[in-house]
């Protein structure tokens, strides 16, 4: 097949970088994939052929200047066998692609369902969760890939003193925003710290979207935690984590926690949106009451005194996110879809 992959952002987030770990392998079984993004941006180095395509912008209410790129987006159709939308945004080109074979894949919970996106010749979605909110569009439930083979990196936190006993990190990686609740692990460090005395918080990640600068703010600049900048391959410091905690408001499915999973580290995780399809609750980590610092603790300390049984059931749980069987998931859909 020949694949227009479009793609809302230049710079890869979550579902950008599941994109690309979709494209490698498809490239590897003779399939042909162009991006199209809205402007220059890190995506143009991913190695793969790059087209422009404006969706009209993120913010709300920008969905109408989206149509000025119809055009431009028949064109581009006209040349593949099949128009990958990868996500929601991605999708307001669905009016523009009639005739043409498409592949809508949702990445967020939503709460309306516009008419148009029926459409699309397939819907794929990234949860159970997610596919609960897609009424009428008999969404395909494939997950997010992750790489299985772990790299090996050094972590890009300041190590302990020489000759110093080795301490537990708790990590936090993410964006610093309301909805992933950094702030609720923030509260918890003090009860953390109490039970592992010297257990080091470390939340790694920015605002990049300076979404919200003042809650951002009072994450970075506490002193119950070590904050850490973004980094470009989150998935490689997993290993150096003892916990990963998760403690989400909102989360369609929760890529960060089959990646710490994937290197061996139990989660400790909210019970909201598609987590709970993500982690085992009691076996590869625990799953707590979104907005309770309190349960957040003691879910933390109950995962660090069970680590190496929690950690070897999470590295067995998380082959069935495992970015090949992903591949071959998505694959059958699209070549379905492209006939």
């Amino acid at each position: 097949m020949r694949i227009l992959a479009v793609c809302a952002v230049a710079h890869p987030g979550g579902a950008e970088i599941g994109l690309l770990r979709l494209a490698k392998r498809l490239l590897a079984r003779g399939h042909a994939l162009t991006l199209a993004t809205p402007a220059a941006g890190p995506l143009d180095d991913a190695g793969l052929p790059v087209v422009r395509l404006p969706l009209g912008g993120l913010q709300r209410g920008a969905g109408a200047r989206a149509a000025a790129s119809f055009p431009r987006a028949r064109r581009l159709a006209a040349g593949h066998d099949l128009v990958y939308l990868n996500g929601t945004v991605s999708g307001r080109l669905l009016p523009a692609l009639v005739g043409r074979r498409s592949v809508l894949h949702v990445h967020d919970i939503v709460d309306r369902v516009p008419r148009f996106w029926s459409l699309a010749d397939a819907v794929l979605a990234d949860s159970g969760a997610v596919a609960e909110h897609l009424a009428g569009l008999a969404a395909h439930v494939v997950y997010c890939p992750v790489e299985l083979d772990v790299p090996d990196a050094p972590a890009p936190w300041p190590p302990d003193g020489e000759g110093r006993p080795a301490r537990p990190v708790i990590g936090f990686v993410g964006r610093i925003e309301p909805r992933k609740g950094p702030l609720d692990l923030v509260r918890a460090a003090p009860q953390i710290r109490a039970g592992a005395p010297g257990a080091r918080i470390i939340v790694v990640g920015d605002d990049p979207y300076d979404s919200a600068p003042d809650y951002a703010q009072r994450v970075r600049g506490s002193r119950d935690v070590e904050h850490v900048a973004w980094v470009p391959d989150a998935a490689a410091l997993m290993r150096h984590l003892d916990v990963l905690v998760a403690p989400s408001r909102q989360e369609p499915f929760g890529t960060v926690l089959a990646e710490a999973m994937a290197a061996g580290t139990p989660v400790v995780a909210t019970r909201v949106g598609g987590l709970g399809e993500v982690v085992a609750d009691g076996v590869t980590g625990r799953l707590v009451t979104p907005g309770r610092p309190d349960e957040l603790a003691a879910a933390v300390l109950e995962v660090l005194a069970a680590r190496e049984r929690m950690g070897a059931a999470a590295r067995d749980h998380a082959r069935r996110f495992g970015a090949d069987a992903y591949a071959d998931r998505v694959e059958a859909i699209l070549l379905e879809a492209a006939r």
